[in-house]
Parts: structure tokens; C-alpha cells; sequence
């Protein structure tokens, strides 16, 4: 009898079990919180942008999104344990133009490839570049500057965030196209090469608005044009590089991504999220008024531009020989 009474209470709880595992698997996603991994400290374009849209996608997903900052290796280290998640979409992470794209033709070896070990979510913003250069250049527009260049070769020096970074590979960029012969002066980060741009150390520089911008209105730097294909909406005054050399462009990115073989309907559920609050005004006002300016795409399209992106700057980077530091 107690064998009996036994067996029916092992079959009973195996009932539950699994009725208890079948609700779990039903519920729909998201049914916690979700981790947003920033592969980089906070202050910077990517953390802006997470924090920007952090309230309003938990209202949109109806689950708190939890950032956390991961940084190291140029993005790669928070973008790497994103590759290597669980594919459940409760990590996911916002990559740039350097983890996703530029670092795969700037280091010869990186833990995880672009292109293959990570499902791309969606085209989230792009940052803005602007070309300044430091009050004491006796220039004013980029033709000036081409000329004063050639001019006086080897007697400007310009800035970057580090050897194979987008400001260094724009600015060879640059030169490549007018045949002018400009110092280049690598930092370990922004801050410390506006720092000494601000100072005359060094007087150019190709850099994202949202830190350059604030000096050029207060004229501590001279804004003489931005490298986006068409004129900025926060600087309308400004030309473009490109109107003075057609087809230069040089533009950061950030995106989301998930792990491999996340399921389509994630993929969707999460761009959609995305999309969603990315289109909000109050949103997109906040997000420009940090130079940056709203994408939102298919996660089909995103892929492609990141395999394009891939080859673009690989393609730079060799020409001009550049590698990490």
C-alpha cells in the first residue's frame, strides 16, 4: 500500500513538472529582464544611446533592460561575450563601427568574427563627424586647409582616438584624397586628444560632434565641415567634407546584436521594440542633441551593412597600413 501510495506521488510530481516547465517554455518573450551589454565605459556615444532608450523600452517590452558596461579590447570584450550568450535574448549587446567592423581588418586575430557569430537586430544610430581644427590654423574652409597642407607639409599634426581608429583611418582618408602630409598623433581615447587639440599640440582633427561641436560653438576650435554624406541637422551652417571632396564620407555607428542563432521571432520582437522607441520625438530630440541621428532597420538589412562595412575599412585600413596598438 505505502509502495502505492508512493509511486502515485512520484507520477503526481512528474505532472507538475512538467505542466510547470510547459507554462515556463509558453511564456511569452520577455519574461525577465533583459541584459544590454555597452562594450565601453560609461559618457560615451554608445552609453548615451543605452541610456536614452533604456525607460522607454522597458515600457515597450514590458521588462527592465539592464545595462551593463563591459569594456576593453576596443569593444571587443563585451561584443565577444555577447557572441558567446545563451541565444535566449536575454543578452544582447550594442556594438559600433570598431566591434563589428573596423577591428576585423585592424587586428590579426579577434575572438569572434562580425559577420558570422552574431545575429545583427537592427541599425540603431549613426555619429556624426565634424573636420576643426584649432584656432591658431589661419583656415576657414576645407580647401583653405588643403592648400595651407600642401603648403606647409609635415607642419600640421592631427589627433586620433588611437592607431586604426575611425578618426585616425578618416584622416589618412583625407590625405590620401588631397595628397597633403599631415602628423598623425595617436591617443589612448577621445578625451585625452581633445584635451590636447584644445591646447594647439595638435591642430586637427576628424571626431565625432558630440565632443567637438561645444568647443567650435565656443570658439576654442575652429568647425569647418562635417563627414557625413549631407549636411547635419545640429550644424546646418556647416558644409559637408564631401562638397569639397566628392564622395568622402566618414560616419561612426552603433547597432544591436544578439548572440548566434537567435530565433526569428526574438530577432523581431527586439527590433521591433527598437524601432518603436527609436521613432519616439521626445527620443530622437534627445539623441540629436547629442549629435546623433536615428537608423532603425531590418535585422536582414543591418547584416548587409555590416558585411559592406567590414570591406570598406578592411580595405582602408591596408591601404594606409593600419593596425592596432
Amino acid at each position: 500500500m505505502r509502495s502505492h501510495r508512493v509511486m502515485t506521488w512520484r507520477v503526481a510530481l512528474a505532472i507538475l513538472t512538467f505542466a510547470v516547465a510547459g507554462i515556463a517554455a509558453g511564456q511569452a518573450y520577455p519574461s525577465k529582464p533583459i541584459r544590454l551589454i555597452v562594450p565601453f565605459p560609461p559618457g560615451g556615444a554608445v552609453d548615451f544611446y543605452a541610456r536614452v532608450v533604456q525607460q522607454p523600452l522597458f515600457e515597450a517590452l514590458g521588462q527592465q533592460v539592464v545595462i551593463e558596461n563591459k569594456a576593453g579590447a576596443s569593444g571587443m570584450l563585451g561584443i565577444d561575450a555577447v557572441a558567446k550568450a545563451a541565444p535566449d535574448g536575454y543578452t544582447i549587446g550594442l556594438g559600433n563601427i570598431a566591434s563589428l567592423a573596423i577591428n576585423a581588418g585592424i587586428y590579426d586575430k579577434m575572438p569572434y568574427d562580425p559577420a558570422k557569430d552574431l545575429t545583427p537586430i537592427t541599425h540603431t544610430i549613426d555619429v556624426n563627424y565634424v573636420l576643426v581644427v584649432h584656432p591658431s590654423v589661419p583656415v576657414k574652409t576645407v580647401a583653405e586647409l588643403v592648400a595651407y597642407a600642401k603648403a606647409n607639409p609635415g607642419k600640421l599634426t592631427y589627433g586620433s582616438a588611437g592607431s586604426g581608429s575611425l578618426p585616425h583611418l578618416a584622416t589618412e582618408s583625407f590625405k590620401a584624397e588631397t595628397g597633403t602630409d599631415i602628423i598623425h598623433v595617436p591617443y589612448k581615447g577621445g578625451g585625452p586628444m581633445v584635451t590636447d587639440l584644445l591646447g594647439g599640440t595638435v591642430q586637427m582633427a576628424i571626431a565625432d560632434q558630440a565632443n567637438l561641436m561645444p568647443h567650435g560653438k565656443s570658439g576654442k576650435l575652429r568647425a569647418l565641415a562635417v563627414a557625413s554624406p549631407r549636411r547635419s541637422p545640429n550644424a546646418p551652417e556647416l558644409p559637408t567634407i564631401a562638397e569639397t571632396l566628392p564622395g568622402f564620407e566618414a560616419t561612426a555607428w552603433n547597432g544591436l546584436v544578439g548572440p548566434p542563432g537567435l530565433p526569428p521571432d526574438i530577432v523581431a520582437k527586439l527590433n521591433a521594440a527598437f524601432v518603436k522607441v527609436m521613432a519616439m520625438p521626445a527620443v530622437r530630440d534627445k539623441l540629436g542633441s547629442g549629435g546623433l541621428d536615428v537608423v532603425g532597420d531590418s535585422s536582414e538589412e543591418f547584416g548587409r551593412f555590416i558585411r559592406a562595412e567590414i570591406a570598406k575599412w578592411s580595405a582602408i585600413a591596408k591601404r594606409v597600413g593600419a593596425k592596432a596598438d
